[in-house]
């Protein structure tokens, strides 16, 4: 697209601008257009709804944003954790929505699978991903689920056709410039029988940077396929981060989906797994680490939609200086979604006394046939632990970074890709200070 005729704003005239110049399906460009209506209809939440009554958005001037600007050749580019000591078998990398580079191995496309920029393979298979592109995600379901549906202009798809198996992982980075704007949407399809791991990272090149993100991520897990989904959530501590999420499972299939969230000023999450057939699993794991005055909040929702199926989360955080975790989660069995297996926990480390978590696990059983449990605790670092650490020769910092590093050691635990414990390991550990 060529950004000089583009109007700035998330308006009428920059959304015509923008649909101008794209090379996308009349099917697409529809759906677009019914999102911008409801974009413009629809009023930023505020504390009077339920989701954000913990989460305050008042100080966002959504209007000082708008389509990203194509970066220039003199800006750093930051370099992503989760690719590090990996063999790939392709990668995607955005700055500001735009590409700069791509590479997949030629083995891989000669079996049919595809994988790569979004905006530039939607052209070319449009009739294949049409019966996908948001079928997971709702369009209407706030404003910023509409913003990103009419607006997003840059993302990543991976489509893995009946019965291959991709053994190498794929990687994508989505990295922005100060100040900057992402919109990305990631499309997963693995058709039935097919295996595939896709690590994604969002990140800036200085931690202190600021930006507004808005992004959508939709994974299809077809019958007895498996896929294993990382998202490393990185970016500046000046960033508005918002984004929808949501897997759907199907019949003997199953996915383990890896959430660490580190960057951002403020982030409002949603992250749903829908396991919509028979014997369909879902493990979720997440680790939160918050400093300074961030404000991470996510909410989760594990929706057992068919009978005898399994979904375990594990949710751990960490908070610092005057920082703040929210997370709100719910286990929802529907009428005929008989011998479930649902569990949820979280747990938060409280590291200074500024610091607040809030959980609020939630179960909405409609079916008289299962087992759901949950769970959260919130406590903070025993003084006796530093005082044995320290009587071992470790300094007060020393100490509390191998408590920390303990405290997250049973989500790390779950995660079967070694480089992906490794990298968030050293995120984390890079981030404790001292502490009363």
């Amino acid at each position: 697209m060529s950004q000089a005729t583009i109007a700035t704003g998330f308006t009428q005239d920059a959304f015509d601008a923008f649909v101008a110049e794209c090379d996308e399906p009349g099917w697409m460009t529809d759906l677009r257009r019914d999102a911008l209506q409801r974009f413009l209809a629809l009023p930023l939440p505020d504390r009077q709804n339920e989701e954000w009554m913990r989460t305050d958005i008042r100080t966002l001037h959504l209007d000082r944003y708008g389509l990203p600007n194509e970066p220039g050749d003199d800006v750093p580019r930051p370099q992503g954790l989760l690719r590090r000591g990996v063999e790939l078998a392709g990668h995607v990398e955005t700055l500001d929505g735009y590409l700069q580079s791509a590479e997949f191995d030629r083995k891989w496309a000669e079996q049919g699978v595809v994988f790569g920029s979004l905006p530039r393979l939607i052209a070319e298979h449009g009739d294949k991903l049409k019966p996908y592109m948001y079928q997971a995600l709702d369009p209407g379901y706030d404003k910023f689920s509409a913003l990103h549906a009419a607006f997003w202009t840059s993302g990543t798809l991976l489509y893995v056709p009946r019965g291959v198996m991709v053994d190498e992982p794929l990687y994508a980075l989505s990295a922005m410039t100060n100040g900057g704007v992402d919109l990305g949407h990631t499309l997963v399809i693995l058709e039935d029988g097919a295996t595939a791991t896709l690590l994604a990272e969002t990140s800036h090149a200085d931690e202190d940077a600021a930006g507004f993100h808005c992004g959508g991520v939709e994974l299809h897990v077809g019958p007895r396929a498996n896929l294993r989904y990382v998202n490393l959530q990185n970016w500046g501590s000046k960033t508005w981060h918002f984004a929808h999420q949501k897997g759907r499972v199907g019949q003997d299939a199953g996915i383990q989906w890896t959430i660490g969230a580190l960057g951002g000023k403020l982030a409002k999450v949603n992250q749903h797994v829908a396991l919509v057939g028979r014997g369909a699993t879902a493990q979720v794991n997440g680790i939160m680490f918050t400093e300074g005055k961030q404000h991470l909040c996510y909410h989760t929702l594990q929706h057992h939609e068919a009978p005898e199926c399994r979904s375990d989360l594990l949710y751990k955080g960490a908070l610092q200086d005057r920082s703040r975790i929210v997370w709100r989660g719910m286990i929802k069995v529907d009428p005929g979604a008989q011998k479930t297996d649902g569990y949820q926990r979280n747990d938060n480390l409280i590291l200074n006394r500024e610091a607040r978590a809030d959980s609020i696990p939630g179960l909405e059983i409609e079916a008289d046939d299962v087992r759901c449990t949950h769970g959260a605790t919130s406590g903070k670092v025993d003084e006796e632990q530093i005082f044995y650490c320290q009587t071992r020769g470790l300094s007060r910092k020393e100490a509390v970074r191998t408590i920390v590093t303990g405290f997250f050691q049973q989500v790390s635990d779950r995660i079967t890709i070694e480089s992906v414990r490794e990298a968030l390991a050293e995120a984390i550990s890079l981030r404790i200070k001292e502490f009363e």
